[in-house]
C-alpha cells in the first residue's frame, strides 16, 4: 500500500514541479511558463489583443510544460513507435511548422482575404512597405552585436530569424526560423505575434512622436477605382517578378498570390471561401498550438529569450518609425501630392490591425479624416516586403556566414582591448596636453 501511494505521488505534476525528479527535466520552471500560458489567455480574452493566435499559442504552453504529459514530445516509458508514445501536438509540430506547411498556408488564407485594390490605386505606398522592412535588418545588425555579450550567443543563421520579428509577421518568422534556427522557434514566434498582438499599444506613441498635429491633420486625395482586370494580373505579375528575382522567396510570395487570385479572378468563389476561412482556421489552430508548444521552459528561460524580446520590440518600434519618417520625405519631394505620415506605420504586415491603428490615431486629430483604404495600402506591401525580406535572409546568410565568422574574432577582440585602447589613449591626450603647456 505504502509503495503504491509512493508511486502516485511519483507520478503526479507536483512531484516534479518541486525538483524531486531531476531525470525527468521538469521543475519549478515548467510552472513558471504554465503561468506564462495562462497569461496569453488573459491578454488575449481580457484585452482582446489577437485571441485566435494567443489562445492556441497559451494552450500549447501549457500542455507542452505539463510533467509526464509528453503532449509535445515522445514518452521515454514507452517504446518507440508505440500507441501514445508521441504526443499529438509533436506530430502537428513535425508535419506543420518543421515541414514549413503551415506558414505558406497562412500566406495562402491572407492573400484570399486581401484586397490589393488601395495598393494598386497608389503605387508609391509600395514604399512604405518597404521602409518599415527597415527593423528586420536593423535586428538582424543588433543580434550579432549582442553576441558579444556573456551569456548570449546569436550566430547569422539566430540573427536573421530574430530580424523577422521586425516585420511584425508571425508566418514569415515560423517560416524563415525553422530553416534557420529552429531551436529559437518558440521564443522568436511567440514574440513575433505579441508584437503583432500589441500594435495598437506600440504604435501611437510612435506616431504621434514623429508627426506634428498639422501632418495628422493631412487628408489624402480619393483612391482611383481599379479594375477586375488589374486585381487579376497584379498578383501574377508579383509572382513572377519576385520569383525569377529571388527564387528563395517563392514559397511565401507564391501562396500569397495564390489566394489572392483565388479571390480576384472572379470562377473560384468556393476556393477562395474555403482558403479564407475553413482552412485559414484549421491551420490557425494547429499553428498556435505548435508554436506555443516550444515554449518549454528548458528552451524558453534564457538569457537568450530576453535578448530576442528586447530586440523584437527595438525592430518592431524602428519599422514603424522608419515609415513614418519616409513617408515625411515623400511629402518633402512631391508636396503637390500629400501624403498623411500615419499611414506610413501601417507598412509593417500586421493586417488589417496596423491599418486600423493608422485610421483611428488620424481620426483622433481629425474625425472626418477617414484613412483606412489609404493605410491598406502601405499594409498589404508590408506583407509583400516582409516576404521578400525572408526570401532576401534566405539566399544571403549561408553566403555571407563565413565572412561573419572570419570578421567575428576581430570584432571580439577589439572590444576585449577596448579598456585599453581607452587607457593608452587617455595617456597620450594627457602627455599631450602637458608638452603644450
Amino acid at each position: 500500500m505504502g509503495e503504491s501511494l509512493l508511486n502516485l505521488w511519483q507520478s503526479t505534476g507536483l512531484y516534479a514541479f518541486l525538483g524531486l525528479d531531476p531525470a525527468s527535466g521538469f521543475g519549478w520552471q515548467n510552472l513558471v511558463m504554465i503561468l506564462v500560458g495562462l497569461l496569453l489567455f488573459y491578454l488575449a480574452i481580457k484585452k482582446g489583443f489577437e485571441p485566435l493566435l494567443l489562445i492556441p499559442i497559451g494552450m500549447g504552453c501549457v500542455l507542452s510544460n505539463i510533467p509526464y504529459a509528453y503532449i509535445a514530445g515522445t514518452d521515454p516509458s514507452l517504446a518507440a513507435g508505440a500507441q501514445g508514445a508521441t504526443g499529438f501536438i509533436k506530430i502537428l509540430f513535425d508535419a506543420g511548422i518543421q515541414s514549413g506547411l503551415f506558414p505558406v498556408l497562412i500566406f495562402m488564407g491572407v492573400g484570399a482575404m486581401t484586397d490589393f485594390g488601395p495598393l494598386i490605386a497608389n503605387p508609391k505606398t509600395l514604399l512604405l512597405g518597404a521602409a518599415a522592412q527597415f527593423g528586420i535588418f536593423a535586428a538582424l545588425i543588433g543580434a550579432l552585436l549582442l553576441s558579444f555579450i556573456p551569456g548570449i550567443n546569436f550566430d547569422l543563421h539566430a540573427a536573421a530569424s530574430i530580424g523577422i520579428i521586425g516585420g511584425a509577421d508571425g508566418p514569415t518568422a515560423i517560416y524563415v526560423t525553422t530553416r534557420l534556427a529552429q531551436d529559437l522557434l518558440g521564443p522568436i514566434a511567440v514574440a513575433a505575434y505579441s508584437y503583432m498582438a500589441l500594435v495598437p499599444v506600440i504604435q501611437p506613441p510612435i506616431m504621434k512622436a514623429l508627426t506634428t498635429e498639422e501632418e495628422r491633420k493631412i487628408r489624402m486625395q480619393q483612391l482611383r477605382p481599379v479594375s477586375k482586370t488589374e486585381k487579376i494580373i497584379f498578383p501574377i505579375s508579383v509572382l513572377l517578378v519576385c520569383s525569377i528575382l529571388l527564387p528563395s522567396s517563392t514559397p511565401l510570395i507564391g501562396a500569397l498570390m495564390f489566394g489572392n487570385l483565388l479571390k480576384e479572378c472572379g470562377v473560384t468563389g468556393r476556393l477562395a471561401d474555403t482558403a479564407s476561412n475553413a482552412m485559414m482556421n484549421i491551420v490557425t489552430i494547429c499553428l498556435g498550438l505548435s508554436v506555443g508548444s516550444k515554449m518549454e521552459a528548458s528552451h524558453f528561460l534564457q538569457l537568450n529569450t530576453l535578448g530576442i524580446l528586447l530586440l523584437g520590440a527595438v525592430a518592431f518600434s524602428l519599422g514603424t518609425a522608419m515609415g513614418v519618417l519616409i513617408a515625411k520625405l515623400m511629402n518633402k519631394l512631391d508636396p503637390k501630392h500629400p501624403v498623411n505620415p500615419l499611414i506610413g506605420s501601417a507598412g509593417v504586415s500586421a493586417v488589417p490591425m496596423a491599418a486600423r491603428v493608422s485610421s483611428k490615431v488620424g481620426q483622433e486629430a481629425d474625425p472626418q479624416n477617414f484613412l483606412l483604404m489609404h493605410a491598406m495600402g502601405p499594409n498589404v506591401s508590408g506583407v509583400i516586403g516582409s516576404a521578400v525580406a525572408a526570401g532576401v535572409l534566405l539566399a544571403c546568410v549561408p553566403i555571407m556566414e563565413p565572412l561573419i565568422n572570419g570578421v567575428r574574432p576581430v570584432l571580439a577582440l577589439l572590444i576585449g582591448s577596448f579598456p585599453t585602447i581607452k587607457a593608452v589613449a587617455f595617456a597620450a591626450a594627457f602627455c599631450f596636453v602637458l608638452e603644450l603647456r
